[in-house]
């Protein structure tokens, strides 16, 4: 499927809903994402916010719904089969590798996108595809992160690795990008930084942030779903959400995140 021919919207949602027992963490959610859009999900602890990122991303199959991607119904496919059609995220606590060097971290993620994964053991391919590091280093460069290539990403500022997770995601070229709370944990001077790079993101790139600082999600979003107890109580423009007593209402809660 070619640019050109790509559905008006990139990630739709129907009655989707997530079970645990009697426990119902999402509830009948119908969420679309237009191409193209910066979109923000947000939402108090215990809102669910996480259940719903599981199941657009496949760690977790729905309990009832359905979730499509360009169009196509990827209800029951698997994480990697999603990634491959253009799906990608980061995590609210990263998943680096923390012995590699983010040069390595992000040549192997552009690696397995070109097929070059092929199962098995991994390392004795790092440094070998010489297009795919060179990639890696323009892709680091424009996540700001030349300076810290070479050195192991285990040793680098958390800030820093944030930048290297949200980068080894865009390394998979992917058409929608899932960022769950990208600046959680990152100093205040940092924030607004990787935010900057985020929004420099290619046009073309659907957003959906995720995320708890309403600031951040001012400055990004061109449009926001509010998630309560499961449900999406509202979605609007950021002047209508800033303006829905609802809103503020529902923050004033308190819970843990499902």
């Amino acid at each position: 499927m070619n640019a050109a021919t790509l559905p008006p919207l990139a990630l739709e949602t129907t009655g989707l809903e997530k079970r645990f027992g009697g426990l119902v963490a999402t509830s009948n959610v119908s969420l679309s994402l237009k191409r193209g859009a910066r979109q923000a999900l947000i939402g108090p602890n215990g809102a669910g916010k996480t259940t719903l990122i599981n199941l657009l991303t496949g760690v977790l199959s729905p309990s009832a719904g359905s979730i499509r991607l360009d169009g196509e119904d990827i209800t029951h496919l698997r994480q990697d089969g999603r990634v491959r059609r253009g799906l990608a995220r980061t995590f609210q606590i990263n998943q680096l590798f923390a012995d590699l060097t983010p040069l390595e971290t992000v040549s192997l993620a552009i690696s397995e996108r070109e097929g070059g994964g092929g199962g098995g053991r991994w390392w004795p391919r790092l440094g070998a595809d010489a297009a795919a590091t060179r990639e890696a280093a323009e892709l680091l460069d424009r996540f700001l992160l030349s300076d810290v290539a070479g050195r192991r990403t285990g040793d680098l500022a958390y800030g820093r690795q944030r930048l290297l997770e949200i980068a080894t995601a865009v390394a998979l070229r992917p058409r929608v990008l899932l960022l769950d709370e990208p600046a959680a944990g990152v100093p205040e001077e940092e924030r607004h930084e990787i935010l900057a790079i985020v929004k420099a993101l290619p046009a073309d790139v659907t957003i959906l942030l995720i995320e708890h600082d309403m600031d951040l999600v001012f400055s990004f979003a061109d449009r926001i779903s509010v998630l309560v107890a499961g449900a999406l109580l509202t979605e609007g423009t950021v002047a209508e959400i800033a303006a829905d007593p609802r809103v503020r209402t529902a923050y004033l809660g308190e819970g843990e995140d499902v």
